[in-house]
């Protein structure tokens, strides 16, 4: 009588994103190239998208693709231009094939009074982190809908359930997120379709960190206490998400597992929000 060895079942069976294709926008470092590794890991083929110098950016794609056997491709769309990022949609499906799992990551800060906000910045915070998910959300149903199969996974913050002051743009945008989510997902419902955000509080990047050396040396503090008590201050459990977390969440979601997760604001920030 045969037995099932486990073992030999884990080395032959496929990732469970095998044959899927995503598009993350905003994915040259940070929270954005995390998830697109681990949608890689998954084993998704993955549109990179964002900013960095040619050479960096070729690398970043072809250590992906070597390290986990899938289609990486990359795609420079301006986040503020709707043609582009229909392009970049258009440019996915031609090149993965289709365009299974959306990860609107894409997003920009400014932190001022609401008196002396730069007007400049109010617009193109609110175009990059809102009006992007729309136009891309918009560009991918239509062969979503099509296949049966679709998900999308909208990147907002802590910002987008609560609201800290002087960041008027970012909050307005990622509560805009959120109410963008819910309406997707309501449309989309019985299309096989999913659409949920992931609302991270503080998230340890290099950008970040820079943060920390600065906010350390201006304050004339250790980086402990700045950590501790500037950045994670509402962050009850004072310690930074990670990259490879929100990776995993957004992993989850594009799986059938969560096929009845939709509509939802998922909080990763060690209970801010439970306050």
């Amino acid at each position: 009588m045969d037995t099932f060895d486990p073992r030999a079942a884990a080395t032959t069976a496929r990732p469970s994103l095998y044959g899927k294709s995503a598009v993350v926008t905003g994915s040259t470092s940070g929270i954005g190239l995390g998830i697109a590794k681990a949608l890689a890991a998954a084993g998704a083929n993955v549109m990179l998208n964002g900013l960095g110098a040619a050479d960096a950016v070729e690398a970043t794609r072809s250590e992906l693709a070597s390290a986990f056997k899938v289609k990486v491709g990359y795609d420079g769309a301006d986040m503020t231009k709707p043609d582009a990022i229909r392009n970049l949609v258009e440019r996915a499906e031609r090149e993965l094939g289709a365009v299974d799992i959306l990860v609107n990551n894409a997003g920009i800060q400014h932190v001022a009074p609401v008196e002396s906000f730069p007007e400049a910045k109010w617009d193109a915070i609110l175009a990059i982190n809102l009006s992007a998910a729309f136009h891309a959300i918009k560009a991918v149903l239509p062969g979503m809908k099509a296949r049966g199969f679709g998900r999308i996974v909208n990147i907002a913050s802590a910002h987008g359930l609560i609201a800290s002051p002087f960041k008027a743009a970012y909050v307005s945008a990622k509560h805009g997120i959120v109410g963008l989510t819910k309406v997707v997902a309501l449309e989309t419902a019985e299309s096989g379709i999913t659409v949920n955000a992931i609302c991270p509080g503080y998230v340890w990047t290099p950008l970040v960190e820079q943060q920390i050396e600065d906010q350390a040396k201006s304050h004339n503090l250790p980086r402990e206490r700045v950590v501790r008590e500037v950045l994670l201050a509402k962050q009850p459990n004072k310690r930074f998400t990670t990259v490879e977390e929100i990776g995993a969440l957004t992993v989850f979601l594009a799986t059938n597992a969560a096929a009845s997760i939709t509509g939802a604001a998922l909080p990763v920030e060690g209970g801010w929000t439970a306050q």
